[in-house]
């Protein structure tokens, strides 16, 4: 109760602080400012003009734009785009949950119950069943005193990591770390320092030199790496952990329902307890076939996200469809370990086809994500636009997102794919880069 009569007292401090504000304003009648008029639109904004010179350059070079295609049904290992049906590999849906008959028949039992929505924060309107039951059962995932679930997974990770940390703090981050906690960093005010990737001695160096200059400190990894589809020695984090008195959080958004014999993801696949690590965060949109993000952990650091992370007290609750539809997936993925068998078959087997046909996947380890590394941007887009004119949906990831030098095709595989159908995209793609 303390927490909540807190957070009311800091919301009214901000609004008379705001009022404070408003009180100096201009006096009434002085001149008005001169203002330059490009800063009244967007036509001249920098990040506009950059566009602009992207797209006239691919038309200048005629590679054409592949990304924003309308997709008209639910993406599985097929979809349809302009009335053709698709080869899919640009989907996150790696255990075929999406468009399940369950998972939809629960989202539409949601909405009979509970409407779309549920209408405001659930700090000031309530809880609906369906949403705790879905914290709980994510806890019980990593074996968790508790879980909260957030409407965005990339508002999960800006809203928890800039409320737990601040001036006097230290993060620690794998370079290829997702935009949402770079974000989340930038937000907080914490020191930043980024490590090479999945270099943990580069990490223990960090930590040995400047730990005892900081209050908290904390290294954030990824259970397993969207870009390149590899993962971290977690066990060996978790003793560097320990060693500097540091926090651990590993986001889970492309590890759930991949990684571990019944997809409960990297404690499973490593074999450590789900306390050993201090932050597990992870998304309803991939495996789970819904929106949203969570963070498990310990009660207490629960309490603060549900009373202080803005990304929580000022969002609307998750609404009861997607809370439905994701903890029938969760469900079924515990209930049907065999999907999780099948997709790690099959991504293992397209790692196996792909290097077999002297393709570039870099350091994937074969998990339903696996990178052809091109070398530039304008390679990867020629080669989406080749495959996609053969029927097979893949898309590029370009400079800035990685390394003009790293600019890739990105496969997501999914347990509804076929061995023929991961042995067609690797004969053509095998065709078409040598």
């Amino acid at each position: 109760m303390s927490s909540s009569f807190t957070l009311i007292d800091s919301i009214l401090q901000r609004k008379a602080h705001k009022a404070g504000d408003a009180g100096q304003a201009r006096p009434h009648g002085a001149t008005p400012p001169v203002v330059d008029p490009d800063l009244t639109g967007f036509a001249s904004h920098p990040a506009l003009a950059k566009l602009r010179m992207l797209t006239a350059a691919a038309e200048r070079l005629g590679i054409g734009n592949p990304f924003f295609k309308v997709h008209e049904g639910s993406g599985g290992a097929v979809t349809r785009i302009g009335g053709k049906e698709y080869l899919n590999f640009s989907h996150y849906n790696y255990l075929g949950l999406n468009g399940h008959p369950q998972v939809n028949r629960a989202a539409l039992e949601a909405i009979a119950r509970y409407g779309t929505s549920v209408g405001a924060s659930r700090l000031v309107a309530g809880e609906r069943p369906i949403q705790r039951e879905l914290e709980k059962q994510l806890a019980a995932v990593y074996d968790a005193e508790d879980c909260i679930v957030f409407v965005s997974g990339h508002a999960t990770n800006v809203s928890t990591i800039s409320t737990l940390f601040s001036s006097g703090d230290l993060i620690l981050h794998d370079s290829l770390i997702h935009n949402s906690a770079l974000e989340g960093i930038r937000l907080s005010g914490a020191t930043r320092r980024a490590f090479p990737h999945n270099d943990l001695e580069a990490l223990e160096a960090l930590l040995a030199s400047s730990r005892l200059q900081y209050k908290r400190v904390l290294i954030v990894v990824e259970g397993l790496y969207s870009m390149d589809g590899d993962m971290p020695d977690l066990p060996a984090l978790v003793a560097i952990k320990r060693r500097h008195g540091a926090l651990l959080m590993v986001d889970e958004a492309h590890a759930l329902g991949v990684l571990g014999a019944t997809g409960r993801g990297s404690a499973e696949h490593h074999g450590i307890a789900g306390a050993d690590i201090d932050i597990w965060m992870g998304t309803l949109s991939k495996t789970l076939a819904g929106c949203g993000g969570y963070i498990a952990g310990s009660r207490d650091l629960v309490d603060i996200l549900k009373s202080a992370a803005p990304g929580f007290v000022y969002s609307v609750g998750i609404a009861p469809p997607l809370a439905a539809a994701a903890l029938t997936a969760l469900r079924i993925m515990r209930g049907e370990p065999e999907r999780v068998r099948r997709l790690q078959d099959r991504s293992a087997f397209f790692l196996s086809l792909a290097r077999k046909a002297g393709l570039n996947a870099g350091t994937a380890q074969g998990y339903a994500v696996i990178p052809v590394i091109l070398g530039s941007s304008r390679k990867a887009i020629a080669l989406s636009n080749q495959l996609f004119a053969e029927g097979i949906n893949v898309q590029p990831v370009i400079h800035p997102a990685v390394e003009e030098k790293a600019a890739r095709l990105r496969f997501f595989v999914s347990a509804l794919h076929s061995e023929r159908d991961i042995e067609q995209v690797c004969r053509s793609l095998a065709r078409m880069v040598h």
